[in-house]
C-alpha cells in the first residue's frame, strides 16, 4: 500500500499543514484500497501559492534559452519514467495497460514536445511602427487537472504555462495521484527551480475553492465537469482573474451519405468506448442518414459486443473499468434512464459484463431509437455509452450536432473532404475531425458553449498565461 503523505512546495517535499484529512486510493478494478493520500487545507493552499509568487519575478525574467532548456530536462526526465508512469494510471485509473503505456503516459510525452516546439518560435515581442507589442507572463498560475487522461492535461496546462514564463500551482485529481506524483518527481529531477512548480492535493471544495478565490493567483486553468468550471470561475470572479475552461462534451459523430459505412461506423464506436468512454471529446451521438440507419444499428451493436472488457494488466484487453464507484453509479443509472425514455438497447445495457463480478466495469452499450431531446442525448455519460440517431440530410445532421448545451468536438465522415469540411465549418464546436483524422497537438483545442472557454495546444496554449503591453514611443 502506497503513502502519498508530503506535497511539493518551493522546490521541496513538505508535510500537509495542520487540519489535513486522508483518502483512500481505490483501485478501480479489484476496488480495494492500494493508497492513502494526504488531502490538503487552505493553509496548504497559501503556502503553494507564496512559493510561487516568490519565484515569479525571477522566472517571469528567464530567457527563451533557459526555459527551452528546462523544457528539454523535463522531457528527458519524463521519458525516463514512462513505464512507472503507465503502471500507475493502470491501477488508479484502471486503464488497460496498452492504453496506459502507448496513449496515456505518452500524450504526457508528446505534450510537452508539442509545446517546447511551439516555444521555439513563439513571437513575445513585434512592433507596428515605432511601438512595440509585448507577450508578458501574467503572473501565478493555478492548474487544476482531471482524472481521465490525467497526464495529457497535466502537461497540457504545466508546460505552456513554464513556457510563458508563469509559475504554478498544480492540483491534480485526488482519483489519480499517483502518475501526478511522478510528474513532481520529473520536475524535481530535472532541477526546475524552486517555486516554479508546486504541487498539492485536494478536493475542489476547500484546495480548489482556497485557490482559485486566492488574491496572488493571476490565472486558473481548469478541466473538468461543466458544474466544477462554473463554481471555480463564481470562486475568481472576486479578484478579476482570468479563468480558462476545458469542460464537459456530448459530441456528435456526422456520417453523410457518401461515407463508407462500415468503416465510419467502426471507428465511431471504437473511439467512443476508448478508456472506458471516459473522453471528454468521445463522439458519443452518432448522427446516420436515415435510409441507412438500421444498417448502421447492425455495425454498431456488432462492434460494441467484441469489444474486450476484463483486467486491466491483461496485455488483450482493450477497456478497463470506469474510474470509481460514483462513476459507476452514474453510468448505470443513465442507461436505467436510456430505457424509460424508450431508447432500444442492441449491445450492452445495465450490470457488468459477464464474468466480471468485482470492479467498476460496465457493458460497452448502444442505444437505437434515440431522440436528440432524450436526457441520454443531451447529457454527458462519460462512460461506454453511444446513441445513433437518424437525420435527413447535411443540414438535419448539423441542426441535431448543434442542438445541445455543449461545443467541445465533432466528426464528420464524408467520400468527399471538401464536403466534410463545409459541414465542419457549421458545428458550433471547437474543433473537428474528418474521416478519422489524428489529433494534432499543435493545433488550439477547447470549446464553446458549456465546454468552456480558452485554447490549448501549440503557441494559443500559451497564450492563455500572457497578458499584452503596448510600448509607444
Amino acid at each position: 500500500m502506497e503513502t502519498i503523505d508530503t506535497f511539493y512546495i518551493g522546490g521541496t517535499w513538505v508535510e500537509p499543514a495542520p487540519g489535513f484529512t486522508q483518502a483512500d486510493i481505490v483501485n478501480p478494478a479489484t476496488e480495494s484500497v492500494i493508497g492513502r493520500l494526504a488531502m490538503g487545507t487552505a493553509g496548504d493552499a497559501d503556502r503553494a501559492v507564496a512559493a510561487a509568487r516568490g519565484a515569479f519575478r525571477g522566472w517571469s525574467e528567464s530567457t527563451r534559452d533557459e526555459r527551452i532548456a528546462l523544457l528539454e530536462r523535463i522531457i528527458a526526465c519524463y521519458q525516463a519514467r514512462l513505464e512507472d508512469i503507465a503502471q500507475a494510471v493502470r491501477m488508479e485509473i484502471g486503464a488497460p495497460i496498452t492504453l496506459a503505456r502507448n496513449v496515456q503516459a505518452t500524450l504526457g510525452l508528446e505534450q510537452l514536445k508539442a509545446t517546447l516546439a511551439a516555444l521555439r518560435s513563439f513571437e513575445f515581442e513585434s512592433t507596428r511602427g515605432r511601438n512595440l507589442v509585448r507577450r508578458e507572463a501574467i503572473g501565478v498560475a493555478v492548474l487544476i487537472t482531471p482524472w481521465n487522461w490525467p497526464l495529457n492535461q497535466i502537461a497540457a496546462k504545466v508546460a505552456p504555462a513554464i513556457a510563458a514564463g508563469c509559475t504554478v500551482v498544480l492540483k491534480p485529481s485526488e482519483t489519480a495521484p499517483l502518475d501526478a506524483r511522478i510528474f513532481a518527481e520529473v520536475m524535481h529531477d530535472a532541477g526546475t527551480p524552486a517555486g516554479v512548480f508546486n504541487m498539492i492535493y485536494g478536493d475542489g471544495q476547500t484546495v480548489g475553492a482556497a485557490l482559485s478565490s486566492h488574491r496572488d493567483v493571476d490565472v486558473v486553468s481548469i478541466t473538468g465537469s461543466t458544474r466544477a468550471g462554473v463554481q471555480v470561475a463564481v470562486n475568481a470572479a472576486s479578484t478579476v482573474k482570468r479563468v480558462a475552461q476545458e469542460l464537459g462534451g456530448k459530441s456528435a459523430l456526422l456520417i453523410l451519405d457518401d461515407a463508407d459505412l462500415e468503416t465510419a461506423v467502426r471507428h465511431g464506436v471504437l473511439q467512443c468506448m476508448g478508456n472506458s468512454g471516459q473522453t471528454c471529446v468521445a463522439p458519443t451521438r452518432m448522427l446516420v442518414p436515415r435510409e441507412r440507419y438500421d444498417q448502421a444499428v447492425r455495425i454498431a451493436a456488432a462492434t460494441a459486443d467484441a469489444v474486450t472488457v476484463g483486467d486491466p494488466g491483461d496485455t488483450a484487453v482493450s477497456m478497463g473499468p470506469l474510474s470509481s464507484r460514483a462513476q459507476y453509479e452514474r453510468v448505470q443509472g443513465l442507461i436505467h434512464l436510456g430505457v424509460e425514455e424508450g431508447a432500444r438497447v442492441v449491445a450492452g445495457g445495465v450490470g457488468r459484463p459477464q464474468g466480471l463480478e468485482q470492479g467498476y466495469f460496465a457493458r460497452p452499450t448502444i442505444f437505437a431509437g434515440v431522440r436528440n431531446d432524450m436526457a441520454i442525448a443531451q447529457e454527458e455519460i462519460f462512460g461506454p455509452v453511444l446513441v445513433l440517431i437518424p437525420h435527413d440530410g447535411d443540414d438535419d445532421a448539423v441542426a441535431i450536432a448543434n442542438d445541445s448545451p455543449y461545443g467541445l468536438a465533432g466528426y464528420v465522415a464524408s467520400a468527399d473532404v471538401e464536403r466534410a469540411r463545409r459541414v465542419a465549418t457549421r458545428l458550433r464546436v471547437g474543433s473537428v475531425r474528418i474521416n478519422g483524422a489524428p489529433m494534432d497537438l499543435s493545433l488550439p483545442f477547447g470549446g464553446y458553449k458549456q465546454s468552456g472557454n480558452g485554447r490549448e495546444f501549440g503557441p494559443e496554449g500559451i497564450s492563455e498565461y500572457l497578458e499584452t503591453k503596448a510600448i509607444m514611443a
